[in-house]
């Protein structure tokens, strides 16, 4: 590939888009994201699918250096984003094998069909790998002739869902643009932010700032990614300390990271097995916990206990701590992970218990009141009362944390 690169065009593809059933919010975060590489982002398209992007992309990549593609690339008969780009290079669509395996060993015989469309590229592209989907992604280039002369255009195809997206051009497109000459020299790290409101983060951002660093923010599922560009890396990290320092202890983690990741891969390093007891999160704690390849080796189980009964059933919770305390106080908590710490014989316990609401509030324990629990064989036992970061705090008290110093810095919550 040439080194070159300069201009950038975006088509975003998506007939919920254009018919306003939602917002694009890809085009506005590859320019930011671009921009700060150096690039210049001269156009940014939003085309139904409906194959009208064919002539627009046959015009466009006359002025452009990099064209890419967002959405289109599914199993149905409207997504014509590959085909499109075969027909523009002038070569055919060609099944990869490789992509064909992968895709096979998810879904088994229901590749065959539509769902075989999505492992079919034009010959000669790179596939680039979708782990969060089950479309893959491509690159490569287009040969155009302008005026009597050949120059080749970098085409890069992404899938349309915002988690696919996200992740295939933050961890395999952007690092190789980063690449190219003139666009090398640009600094960036990444974090991932918990328990915060982007709103506020960006707040933190811009009064922590230093120097000529930029910064730019995303939302995911369960956290917040933050993205720091410019400047030398030890002025980034000074940077993020003071936001760490202002968001407070232990919401800031340098990487792409998740909540389950630090705790699981912490629990395996040690290797430490858990036990969880849950009543107003219906097995959620559980259920992130065993998404992780390989929960079996150190996950033991869960009891979702939602009446009181079933606390004191399988819980051993006492009567008298639910009439005294109630089943949302720091002593159910606690017995609740004590008493499945005996029975599991597990390393660490979680429990919790709340008021998700709508209803069943009162002035002393409000909708989202909640009471975390956590027991171990190694630290003594701790309730904490907050909304909703079990398995953060688990990953700080398997460590030996002070939960209650910790949970003192965080002031969102």
């Amino acid at each position: 590939m040439a080194n070159g690169y300069a201009t950038v065009s975006l088509f975003i593809i998506g007939t919920e888009i254009t018919r306003g059933i939602i917002s694009d919010k890809h085009g506005h975060l590859m320019a930011k994201e671009l921009t700060t590489l150096g690039y210049h982002v001269n156009r940014v398209i939003i085309v139904p699918d409906d194959g009208s992007i064919g002539p627009l992309l046959r015009e466009c990549v006359k002025e452009t250096d990099i064209v890419m593609l967002t959405g289109g690339l599914g199993p149905t008969s409207d997504d014509m984003t590959r085909n499109v780009v075969a027909e523009l290079a002038g070569v055919p669509l060609v099944q990869d094998e490789a992509a064909f395996a992968h895709l096979y060993s998810r879904i088994g015989e229901r590749i065959h069909g539509a769902n075989q469309r999505q492992v079919c590229f034009p010959q000669g592209f790179k596939v680039i790998e979708n782990p969060k989907g089950t479309a893959p992604g491509f690159s490569g280039e287009i040969p155009v002739d302008v005026n009597g002369s050949i120059h080749t255009v970098l085409c890069y195809a992404m899938p349309g869902p915002p988690v696919e997206m996200h992740e295939m051009f933050y961890n395999r497109i952007l690092p190789e643009l980063s690449q190219f000459v003139g666009h090398e020299g640009v600094g960036r790290d990444e974090f991932s932010c918990f328990l915060t409101p982007e709103s506020k983060l960006e707040d933190i951002c811009g009064e922590c700032a230093l120097d000529s660093i930029l910064w730019g923010t995303r939302a995911q599922e369960h956290r917040i990614s933050l993205y720091l560009n410019g400047g030398s890396s030890e002025t980034r990290n000074e940077m993020a300390k003071r936001i760490s320092g202002r968001i407070g202890q232990g919401l800031l983690f340098g990487g792409d990271v998740e909540t389950v990741d630090l705790l699981s891969r912490n629990l395996e390093e040690k290797h430490m097995t858990m036990a969880t007891a849950e009543s107003c999160t219906g097995g959620l704690v559980s259920k992130l916990m065993t998404d992780c390849e390989g929960s079996s080796a150190w996950f033991w189980g869960g009891v979702v206990s939602y009446a009181n009964e079933a606390k004191q059933h399988f819980l051993d919770v006492s009567p008298g701590t639910l009439e005294d305390h109630g089943a949302v106080s720091g002593d159910t908590v606690l017995e609740m992970a004590e008493n499945l710490l005996q029975q599991s014989q597990v390393d660490f316990t979680l429990s919790v218990s709340g008021i998700a609401g709508p209803s069943g509030g009162t002035e002393e324990k409000p909708i989202g009141t909640v009471w975390l629990g956590f027991a171990s064989k190694r630290f003594a036992p701790v309730a904490v009362r907050l909304n909703f970061a079990a398995i953060l705090l688990g990953y700080f008290y398997v460590n030996g944390a002070d939960l209650l110093d910790i949970v003192d810095t965080w002031q969102y919550i």
